[in-house]
């Protein structure tokens, strides 16, 4: 007789995750966020540019955040988030650099862009809590 398995695959993870945004939706919103806190406007050109993407794809993926109420948008206009949007976008910003300082941190360097944004997609708040305490930790000891 064997046992259970309480292992699943990563795709089975997310599946069965609450998340209503893909990582690719996480990336854009948090894109969109983080030019907002520098320019009053954000367009699909500077979008796509900043994510590396075609404004084809860029549109698609806005118009799907549009469509579950996390940004203003319509074609040839300024992409504005919802508060919905605003609150996402601001977790999302603070995720991504909670994550780089961990990993900086630990590793010993000053940018640990490609680890966070393999990672970041999948820490729940509780775990990003205690990773967040866990750098303040390390930096107040001199690691």
């Amino acid at each position: 007789m064997s046992e259970p398995s309480n292992f699943y695959t990563q795709k089975c993870y997310q599946q069965n995750s609450s998340n209503p945004l893909t990582p690719t939706m996480e990336d854009y919103l948090e894109m969109i966020y983080r030019l907002l806190l520098r320019n009053p406007v954000v367009r699909i050109g500077e979008l796509s540019v900043q994510l590396n993407v075609k404004p084809s794809s860029s549109t698609k993926i806005v118009q799907t955040l549009k469509e579950k109420g996390y940004i203003n948008y319509e074609q040839y206009s300024y992409i504005s988030l919802t508060e919905q949007g605003e609150a996402l976008g601001a977790y999302l910003y603070a995720r991504h650099n909670i994550l780089h300082d961990f990993f900086c941190t630990v590793n010993h360097s000053n940018s640990e862009l490609e680890v966070v944004e393999m990672v970041e997609h999948f820490i729940d708040k509780e775990t990003l809590e205690n990773i967040e305490h866990l750098t303040h930790y390390l930096h107040d000891h001199k690691y």
